[in-house]
């Protein structure tokens, strides 16, 4: 009889042993096995915080087939989902259950970029954000003064405040993190340009230096003109005239503008109408790059009060009005166009 239980003990433990042998094959067989993606690749996202068990449903939600409890056992058994990082990752084809774990904890992410151009308003660049399917939408109706207070910014109106730059950012990043950068790289740009101003401009602080670098970036694309542009520009604010910059009054009519300055929207005044009111407007009207912030604040020094468009990217400048409107014969007149007044300078105007 005891002969015969040792018999049935033995015979039992060996099944248990080969079970677990059998069930650890199997788990070691399933870590190490390919997984068939429905696509070559599949993005996917780690929230912070996530558990083994929230990572392997988020990695089922976005098609990639995930044995839920075998990825918990298995992070946990090796203790790697205390090294889980969040962030935008990327399953491909033929990944083992257990390489997609490492990825995860090394933190091997993903990367997209994201570009706002010199010369983007402020709208733009949200619009660019709200289009890109790998950035997170936070900000909703969020207002514009709610978004600068967050950013801990006392200016409200976030026109010319955000940095344009090609952006590296993981999946899942949220519309606030990016602006967030590149609003602190644009004020650390504005600082460094600030420190190397010429000591005569006639803007007293970054920001009104910001407000003329947006002007001088939707005025040219030229390199070489910019200084100049700028130059004209101080030269007119220093002796009082108007600026009569064609792009701040299309930047004041907002939607009512339709591709072309007609004489009566010069005369409509708005607060960025430099046709109707002095100085500089009251806030950028566009994003400025580097070099419109250096020509900013080390505008070239000449007397040139007036400039027109040649028509070829490049400006055509003079120091008085005689000779501005002979310009303006030649290079908008002799295209076929009618300025909409002798002080031209921005692009031709429609009447």
């Amino acid at each position: 009889m005891k002969k015969r239980l040792r018999f049935y003990v033995l015979w039992s433990f060996l099944l248990i042993v080969l079970a677990a042998a059998a069930a650890v094959g199997a788990a070691w067989h399933w870590m190490h096995s390919p997984m068939q993606l429905s696509a070559d690749k599949i993005d996917f996202v780690v929230d912070p915080g996530s558990s083994p068990r929230t990572v392997a449903r988020a990695l089922n939600e976005a098609g990639v087939p995930m044995w839920e409890p075998g990825f918990v056992w298995m992070a946990r058994l090796s203790e790697l989902d205390k090294q889980m990082k969040a962030g935008g990752y990327q399953a491909i084809n033929g990944d083992t259950p257990w390489r997609l774990l490492e990825r995860l904890a090394r933190g091997d992410m993903t990367q997209r970029q994201i570009t706002f151009l010199e010369g983007w308003t402020y709208r733009q660049i949200r619009q660019a954000l709200r289009a890109n399917p790998d950035v997170k939408q936070t900000l909703g109706d969020t207002t514009d003064e709610a978004l600068m207070e967050r950013l801990g910014s006392d200016i409200q109106h976030p026109e010319g405040l955000f940095f344009p730059d090609t952006y590296i950012f993981t999946p899942g990043s949220t519309d606030f993190d990016l602006l967030r950068r590149a609003y602190q790289e644009g004020q650390r740009i504005l600082r460094d340009t600030w420190a190397q101003r010429q000591p005569d401009i006639p803007v007293s602080t970054p920001y009104e230096a910001l407000v003329l670098a947006s002007i001088i970036e939707k005025e040219t694309g030229h390199g070489p003109d910019r200084r100049r542009v700028s130059g004209v520009f101080t030269n007119r604010l220093k002796v009082g005239m108007l600026l009569q910059t064609d792009p701040t009054v299309i930047y004041g009519m907002g939607d009512a503008y339709q591709g072309r300055i007609r004489k009566r929207d010069l005369q409509t005044d708005t607060p960025w109408n430099t046709y109707t009111r002095p100085g500089l407007p009251p806030t950028p009207i566009a994003a400025a790059g580097r070099a419109a912030l250096l020509a900013a604040v080390q505008p070239e020094q000449h007397k040139f009060l007036f400039f027109v468009s040649r028509g070829n990217g490049t400006s055509e400048f003079s120091v008085n009005l005689s000779e501005h409107n002979r310009n303006v014969s030649r290079y908008i007149l002799g295209q076929g166009q009618n300025p909409a007044a002798p002080q031209v300078q921005a692009q031709g105007q429609d009447q």
